[in-house]
């Protein structure tokens, strides 16, 4: 089972034969609804209307939104382009470049998963990968928050950027605070790994570095923490 829209809208997208149902709540008659139906009823993929608490039941929370996919999970897995062609806003992506632990992992999951943003992107060599420990960590995140590995970060930044959203990179040493930057536009936030912070090619490919003042003695944040209040400050500035 997938649910979210996010995840949902992005499968019947780019691989609808991989669908073998969809779940609608009965509640739900939004346009993101109806959209998942249409692009359902085209695909010729069962649709079946119920209450939301068999929803709950299903998936094991109530965070699914009211839309749930059951699909053959021997299928691809999604990439960054099915994503970016299924945002119906501003972007919010976080992006991990190289994070090797996996209760790490399983943390900046659940914050983005919390924060709404639409996936987390980190490339398939040095990096921990999506095991067993950071699914459990991530308490469902991985199941609703696309999580998409890349085998050349700076080419996927460039095709973020290419697709109008602002690349911004967390470096303790930048000029500007993350208040200062515009995140009402689209925006992909991306820090380094534990220690070590960006590495240099992916430093250079970013449209510009914001730091998150430290008021204390520390000198860094662990990265779920970083990655909580760059994407929960993005989303401040969109309500504001």
């Amino acid at each position: 089972m997938i649910y979210g829209f996010h995840a949902v809208l992005a499968r019947l997208r780019r691989d609808p034969e991989a669908v073998f149902e969809l779940y609608v709540s009965a509640q739900r008659n939004d346009v993101r609804a109806r959209e998942a139906v249409k692009l359902a009823e085209a695909a010729q993929v069962r649709m079946i209307q119920v209450e939301s608490d068999r929803l709950d039941g299903m998936v094991g929370t109530r965070r699914h939104q009211g839309v749930v996919a059951r699909v053959d999970a021997r299928r691809r897995e999604l990439k960054l382009a099915d994503v970016l062609d299924s945002l119906d806003e501003n972007a919010l992506i976080l992006v991990l470049d190289g994070v090797q632990d996996p209760h790490n992992l399983g943390a900046c999951l659940r914050v983005a998963d919390a924060a709404g943003a639409h996936a987390v992107v980190a490339p398939k060599d040095r990096a921990v990968g999506l095991n067993a420990t950071a699914v459990k960590v991530a308490s469902g995140a991985a199941d609703t928050v696309p999580y998409i590995t890349v085998t050349n970060l700076a080419r996927a930044l460039r095709e973020m950027q290419e697709a109008g959203i602002w690349v911004v990179g967390a470096a303790g040493e930048a000029d500007k605070s993350l208040h200062e930057i515009d995140q009402k536009v689209p925006v992909a936030w991306v820090l380094g790994a534990e220690g070590d912070g960006l590495r240099r090619l992916t430093r250079e490919t970013c449209d510009e570095l914001a730091k998150i003042p430290m008021y204390g003695s520390v000198e860094s944040l662990n990265v779920s923490v970083a990655s909580g209040i760059c994407l929960f400050e993005a989303r401040r500035q969109r309500t504001a």
